[in-house]
């Protein structure tokens, strides 16, 4: 079995606000200290939309990079690094265009959806037709099995799981599989290779999925298989090849409750975002401006909490007995709007401060970040060219 594997990416679109954070990053925080994680910088995929105006994709994924590390995205804990500096990425993709139907690509649900919202750009590309595609091989290449993805991005996911078996189907096939399947069951031992026996025929004739997942946890402890045995126990178990590429398993992230000072989603195009290490008067401003109950026109008028954009801050980043004191409060015109502000201003700027701290030494030696990416992109690397060694040689492309 391949070892368990987190992979995520973020696209460089320049600094990144408190929606990123409470979306994304946290998550990628918990996850680096559950398993091994791979977080990059989608470049690549920058230009499926911006080809024609790429020049500020470079600085924009060092700023990012930084927020990452200010957010607690520890190099210590996950591979960090940069998507274009992984050539591997761009070639599986090319191979995989070669058996991937053109009607998958149009299906995926974004992709017509993305075109009406970009409407004012011309997206009839290759790319941006093909960016579903990318995505796939980003993930394949590391053969990572975890993907935290929001309910939206769902059919990324099966899709990279349909493209991954159609190719362990077509090219998994090594010369003589079935008899080296055959020989690598004895490697099991007498009664593991009857177990072993009897769970594939339930899930094969069957399809009983207690039976295939109770095969795969025999595989899982058997000490004394090659990886080439076990990839191949593995597919014979499921009826298909040799497993060259794994299914990944999506993650389902909670969507981000941050919302923006309007009460709207956070989103830098409606000009309603908190950035991560803003100047700490800049943040004060924008919170203190923030728009209110539009019932409380003036101090002595009693409000609604739940119909006020400051309430839903005050959801996140407020305890019990906040909330409670600013929900009699806003109701009885107890205190004003203002009053209610403040312990999400000195919320949200202790966790900055937090943040403005880790980023400091990065800001002020950029070279540490670059170092840390350099030492990142040769691990990826590393993982990404053992997936292609195999890829190559499955498709007759190795030339040994």
């Amino acid at each position: 079995m391949f070892a368990e594997r987190v992979l995520s990416g973020m696209r460089p679109t320049g600094r990144l606000h408190l929606g990123h954070y409470h979306g994304v990053l946290k998550n990628w925080v918990k996850l680096q200290a559950e398993y091994p994680c791979l977080f990059f910088a989608a470049d690549w995929h920058a230009l499926t939309t911006d080809y024609d105006n790429p020049k500020g994709i470079e600085a924009s994924v060092w700023e990012m990079i930084v927020d990452w590390l200010a957010a607690g995205v520890d190099p210590a804990q996950a591979t960090i690094f940069i998507q274009s500096r992984v050539p591997e990425h761009a070639e599986l993709h090319l191979l995989m265009s070669m058996m991937t139907p053109q009607g998958w690509l149009e299906r995926v649900p974004t992709y017509k959806d993305q075109q009406e919202k970009l409407s004012h750009k011309d997206l009839s590309t290759y790319g941006f037709l093909g960016y579903p595609l990318l995505m796939s091989a980003d993930i394949l290449i590391y053969r990572a099995d975890k993907v935290p993805v929001g309910e939206d991005q769902l059919p990324h996911v099966e899709f990279t799981r349909e493209l991954a078996r159609r190719f362990n189907h077509m090219y998994g096939r090594e010369p003589g599989f079935e008899e080296k399947a055959k020989e690598a069951i004895k490697k099991l031992g007498s009664k593991r290779a009857r177990l072993y026996d009897e769970f594939r025929t339930r899930f094969q004739q069957n399809g009983d999925e207690e039976g295939l997942a109770l095969g795969k946890a025999l595989l899982e402890e058997a000490q004394n298989l090659s990886m080439g045995d076990r990839e191949r126990l593995y597919g014979y178990l499921e009826g298909s090849g040799k497993m060259i590429l794994v299914e990944p398993g999506a993650l389902l992230t909670e969507a981000s409750r941050m919302p923006g000072l309007d009460g709207q989603k956070m989103s830098k195009s409606y000009g309603n975002t908190i950035f991560l290490r803003e100047e700490a008067d800049s943040l004060t401003k924008k919170i203190r401006t923030m728009q209110t109950d539009p019932a409380r026109v003036r101090r002595t008028d009693p409000g609604d909490p739940e119909k006020c954009p400051v309430w839903q801050f005050h959801v996140i980043y407020s305890d019990d007995s906040t909330r409670n004191w600013v929900t009699q409060g806003c109701k009885s015109a107890g205190i004003g709007c203002i009053e209610c502000k403040q312990p999400v201003i000195d919320a949200v700027l202790k966790e900055q401060d937090a943040m403005r701290e880790r980023a400091q030494p990065y800001l002020d030696d950029p070279t540490l970040v670059k170092s840390i990416v350099a030492d990142g992109c040769d691990k990826a690397r590393k993982l990404a060219q053992e997936t292609m060694r195999e890829v190559r040689d499955a498709m007759g492309l190795s030339y040994t």
